[in-house]
């Protein structure tokens, strides 16, 4: 558990608009040098919303269109955290926003999670918010234009985890850390929001920065003006 895992070089292999891969060489114990692939991504924000009783609350999530795989999935408003810089809690409130026209009276840290890090630096910091209300949704595009709001009981949220009607991860994710957080709150310490996001992801912020994308670090094609991959 002491060997030194230094990259020794990098080759970038895919620029696309939310997404960057690259050939790392890295040292490796007993001296070999290998090569690993990584996905660069700029990490993302997620919100467990919750409305109604405090210890028998609603949730709302979402219901939107995944070209990754081809269906629908029910998952809690999220987003990219492509501003350069910005605080995470931020765009936490701002997703929520965009996507279920809601804004909430109290905010925790709920949880942070990396992606799959055997080949992505991709990581999300899932939010706790509470005492939510409807203040409008703005105009959207794309997949957020067929996207569906869904409210349920959390206890009926959590039995769709383990029933297979949500199966997006960090949905399942933040569903079941935010029941136990509201049915164990003596025991359950939340971070506060402003805690370092220690996962976030950096190189391909980094580099979009030096190439002076910084308000929206999404590359995106002149003919796609909306596309966020």
């Amino acid at each position: 558990m002491s060997h030194d895992f230094e990259c020794l070089d990098s080759e970038l292999l895919i620029d696309a608009p939310i997404i960057a891969v690259r050939r790392d060489r890295v040292s490796m114990p007993q001296g070999r040098i290998v090569s690993r692939e990584v996905v660069e991504h700029f990490g993302a924000v997620a919100v467990v919303a919750l409305d109604g009783d405090l210890h028998d609350p609603s949730v709302v999530l979402i219901r939107q269109f995944r070209t990754a795989v081809g269906r629908r999935l029910l998952e809690l408003p999220a987003g990219l955290l492509d501003i350069y810089g910005e605080d995470p809690w931020v765009c936490a409130q701002r997703e929520l926003y965009e996507e279920a026209g809601l804004k909430a009276d109290t905010w925790d840290l709920l949880l942070d999670a990396a992606a799959s890090p055997g080949f992505s630096d991709e990581a999300v910091r899932i939010f706790l918010a509470r005492g939510v209300h409807f203040v409008g949704r703005p105009e959207a595009h794309d997949e957020e234009a067929d996207l569906e709001i869904v409210t349920m009981p959390l206890r009926e949220a959590v039995q769709a985890v383990f029933d297979g009607r949500v199966d997006n991860a960090f949905a399942s994710l933040g569903l079941l850390a935010a029941w136990q957080a509201v049915n164990a709150r003596a025991d359950v310490q939340l971070r506060d929001v402003s805690t370092p996001f220690v996962l976030r992801p950096t190189a391909l912020a980094a580099r979009r920065h030096a190439e002076g994308f910084d308000a929206d670090m999404k590359k995106i094609p002149a003919e796609d003006p909306h596309g966020e991959g």
